[in-house]
């Protein structure tokens, strides 16, 4: 579907946002809707076909948590660690699933962590480039 990849393309129509996903079926979606939409800033992958010297001013996420602690601290720090010196990332952690204990885990790895929102049992966590 790429919903968080089509708004943010919208509202963001000068960037070139990635819809980065590991599910076929998804990345095919996004295009698709993508394309239904006129939008010609999207650039759907997966992670592996996204080249390694890019890097980020803004990640929009609401990561995999159900993959495991080890899997996701790892996708974290990779995509994480791609952030520019100013970059922010958002990520959207439903608090059933350990959101507060995930921001204390990013603190404690360098990258200053605020919860910024709050509802529905989400957390929305704004996380700061490494510094």
């Amino acid at each position: 579907s790429g919903a968080i990849s089509l708004s943010m393309a919208i509202q963001y129509a000068d960037s070139t946002v990635y819809a980065i996903d590991i599910n076929e079926r998804a990345r095919e979606l996004c295009a698709e809707n993508a394309t239904k939409n006129n939008l010609s800033n999207i650039r759907v992958a997966h992670p592996d076909e996204v080249d390694a010297n890019i890097r980020f001013t803004h990640i929009w996420s609401n990561p995999p948590i159900r993959i495991g602690k080890d899997a996701l601290h790892e996708l974290l720090l990779t995509w994480l660690h791609r952030l520019t010196d100013d970059g922010v990332a958002h990520l959207v952690v439903s608090k059933n699933l350990g959101a507060d204990s995930l921001a204390t885990w990013l603190t404690n790895n360098g990258f200053a962590t605020t919860r910024i929102g709050s509802s529905k049992g989400f957390r929305v966590l704004e996380v700061l480039a490494h510094r």
